[in-house]
């Protein structure tokens, strides 16, 4: 039976198989470069997309350019039924991100036949249900160029900024993650460029072991900036619905999707737009979206990222560096609308200025140049410490200082009244102080006052 071209490439590769250890198989590496990711060095990372579209590039077809399988769903056109040589995209868990991509060979009862790579770590065919297939397609024309819309790359080119608009805010966030880095206090544990292990280890389609941690560990300090963008694209722009944004929103949404989680950003937007909440971006979302003042929003957004820092658990250890990454993005969005700095931020001199304060909780989005200062006769918090050493201290030290409490005056008013009376006073003054502490939003400024005895 005659095979397209791109089915002979692929049965030229049947039994290739990752080499286990730290070499790598150069047949694989060479799938990798032949459909346009040369940065590619190890043979772990997850490949079925790159044997596809290696063996359509050989075949004289274009591939998309994605080591993403589901981007070949918006590859060709439909095939309409499972024909030979034709590529069919698979699910993979439950994840709308994850996918499996091969080319149709045949097909039994209930299962599709796949001739694919990274299919038990090998080129090989495969039997797999048929209610997995998410979409089965075809080459469109004969040239080349007529085949392809998109590469991975431009999937938002078409819209105002949205590859260069994706370009920004990965820099941003790359920016903002840093390098390398495994704090014991860091939930993620093992992080390179913001890609924890664990999304690392599915992206590349592996399980963390302790027989292979360390191995992955190392990997993952290598992993190629193609695959960082490739994982920040699919798991993160895309599921977000970043390229449906205005670009400074999207700046700010997609830096949320990253450091909150996709689901967690789009609440957050949802409510900063007063959509009903439901973690979907769909047409009530977009609409909402479309009728809030930018401005607005991205402060709303800003303020409701910062709650949701303030409540987790480890915020005394993460919370000055979460809170300067929402003033940077909120800054960055500012830019995008042409727009001064955003108002509601906590600036690096604002964090100093309540460091001195002995606020160290950085609870107030305010800062001390916002509002009025106060007498500080009118502050709560001091008249509370007065009372509470007049109750608890003034009967100690004041016969040192000349205030004498004699044995007259105890025995008038009796022992017991005074323990009273200092345990209450205590109580009072300790209560205002703290009540005064915790509603006080403005800084004291001292005031002459003239006393008339």
């Amino acid at each position: 039976m005659d095979q397209p071209d791109w089915l002979v490439a692929a049965w030229r590769e049947l039994g290739v198989r990752e080499v286990v250890g730290a070499r790598d198989n150069p047949r694989i590496l060479a799938m990798f470069r032949d459909s346009g990711h040369e940065a590619v060095v190890r043979d772990e990372v997850a490949w079925c997309a790159a044997f596809v579209g290696a063996c359509l590039e050989r075949g004289g077809r274009r591939g998309t350019r994605s080591l993403m399988a589901r981007s070949y769903l918006q590859w060709g056109e439909d095939a309409r039924e499972l024909r030979t040589g034709s590529v069919a995209v698979l699910s993979r868990g439950s994840s709308p991100a994850l996918g499996h991509v091969g080319f149709v060979v045949g097909e039994a009862d209930d299962k599709v036949l796949l001739l694919g790579g990274n299919q038990g770590q090998q080129v090989s065919v495969q039997a797999f249900p048929k209610s997995r297939l998410l979409g089965v397609r075809w080459p469109v024309g004969t040239s080349p160029a007529d085949e392809v819309p998109r590469r991975a790359d431009q999937l938002e080119a078409d819209t105002d900024g949205g590859a260069s608009m994706f370009k920004s805010a990965l820099a941003h966030v790359l920016e903002m993650e840093g390098g390398y880095g495994d704090d014991p206090h860091d939930p993620g544990g093992p992080t390179n460029k913001g890609i924890t292990l664990a999304v690392y280890t599915r992206w590349i389609g592996e399980t963390v072991s302790e027989a292979n941690r360390a191995r992955l560990v190392q990997q993952l300090r290598r992993i190629p900036d193609a695959m960082v963008r490739e994982i920040y694209q699919t798991r993160y722009w895309q599921p977000a619905g970043c390229a449906l944004m205005p670009g400074a929103l999207a700046f700010m949404h997609f830096d949320a999707a990253v450091n909150h989680g996709v689901g967690s950003a789009v609440r957050m937007l949802q409510e900063a737009v007063g959509a009903a909440v439901d973690g979907e971006i769909g047409p009530e979302t977009r609409g909402a979206i479309a009728r809030a003042p930018i401005r607005k929003t991205l402060l709303a957004y800003a303020e409701l990222r910062r709650e949701r820092y303030r409540a987790l658990d480890h915020f005394w250890r993460f919370g000055r560096g979460w809170l300067r990454r929402v003033d940077a993005t909120l800054a960055g969005s500012s830019a995008l609308i042409g727009a001064a700095p955003m108002e509601n931020s906590d600036t690096d001199q604002a964090l100093e200025q309540r460091k001195a304060k002995g606020d160290d909780q950085m609870s107030s989005t305010t800062t001390s140049e916002d509002v009025p200062a106060k007498w500080w006769g009118e502050s709560l918090t001091i008249w509370g410490v007065i009372v509470t050493g007049l109750s608890t201290v003034v009967p100690v030290i004041g016969p040192i200082i000349g205030i004498d409490i004699t044995a007259d005056m105890i025995e008038l008013l009796g022992n017991q009244v005074v323990h009273v009376a200092q345990a209450i006073g205590g109580l009072v003054g300790t209560l205002m102080t703290i009540y005064g502490r915790m509603r006080a939003t403005t800084p004291i400024q001292r005031r002459v006052v003239s006393l008339k005895i």
